[in-house]
């Protein structure tokens, strides 16, 4: 019959020096606490230029339906655009 006794004392010490080194470790980690954010710059708050690439079946009001926004606003973002004739691989911007 093989017993646990031997292995006793050596769990103990792995135990024991497992913990002494997170407690090392963390008390050296200690990270400062972080700065406060300054309020981010409107200087520049325009939004960057989004766009979606037209493809097979693709109509104005399917792309309109597709992004989210409305045939109107995308006909005022896009004047030279088409409704009707869309083209494979035209770029039509979103904002």
């Amino acid at each position: 019959m093989v017993t646990a006794r031997p292995y006793i004392w050596p769990a103990a010490f792995l135990a024991a020096a497992t913990l002494a080194v997170f407690g090392i470790r963390s008390a050296m980690h200690h990270a400062p606490a972080a700065p406060a954010k300054q309020p981010a710059s409107y200087v520049n708050a325009r939004p960057a230029a989004k766009y979606y690439e037209v493809r097979a079946g693709d109509t104005l009001a399917g792309v309109a339906d597709r992004t989210g926004i409305s045939a109107t606003r995308l006909l005022e973002l896009n004047p030279k655009l088409a409704p009707t004739a869309l083209f494979l691989g035209q770029r039509i911007r979103l904002r």
